[in-house]
């Protein structure tokens, strides 16, 4: 198997940096930092209370909703955002005070956090059966429904791949898969 294929099996549970939730680190770049030097960090989430999320001050957010009702995030006490539909990409500034309503009973979700200072990142989800083209700054695959076939070998649900290297490829998405490309550009 290949070291660029992420389990989310092989990626323990730890709490959020407010210790009011828990969350799955998938990827971090580079990998010898801590909890705030990353220039990019992907993990997976349990939203199941109404605790407030980490702040996380000079770094962009991105959510998706991958799984349950989602909730509505309110930030700074007066921007409502829902996040209710899944696969729909939400960003918000990290140092933001968000609050959390449930819509429902406990939600999965998806995040990817940036350090504003150094980088632009985004989400862009693709649902399409077929090839799915990489870009030069692809540096994350995760599949949130379904199977998709990589370079490396092919990711179930909830499993993730980084590329070797910057790439033109693509990667194939099998019937009803859901792929979150993470692309990262370093700022000049």
């Amino acid at each position: 198997m290949s070291e660029s294929i992420i389990r989310l099996g092989d990626c323990p549970s730890q709490r959020w940096k407010n210790g009011l939730g828990s969350t799955r680190e998938i990827a971090v770049h580079p990998l010898t930092v801590g909890c705030s030097d990353f220039l990019w960090r992907a993990s997976l989430a349990e939203v199941d209370s109404t605790a407030p999320f980490s702040r996380f001050p000079g770094i962009d957010r991105h959510i998706v909703l991958l799984d349950g009702a989602g909730f509505t995030m309110t930030l700074d006490d007066n921007q409502l955002h829902p996040l209710t539909t899944p696969f729909e990409p939400l960003a918000f500034p990290g140092e933001a005070r968000v609050g959390v309503q449930l819509a429902g009973g406990p939600s999965r979700d998806f995040n990817l956090m940036v350090q504003r200072s150094q980088a632009r990142g985004d989400v862009v989800v693709w649902r399409r059966q077929g090839y799915c083209p990489l870009t030069l700054t692809t540096v994350l695959v995760h599949a949130a429904r379904g199977e998709i076939d990589t370079a490396d070998g092919t990711l179930r649900c909830g499993d993730s791949w980084r590329p070797a290297a910057p790439s033109n490829g693509h990667v194939l998405l099998r019937e009803d898969a859901v792929a979150l490309m993470i692309r990262i550009e370093r700022n000049l």
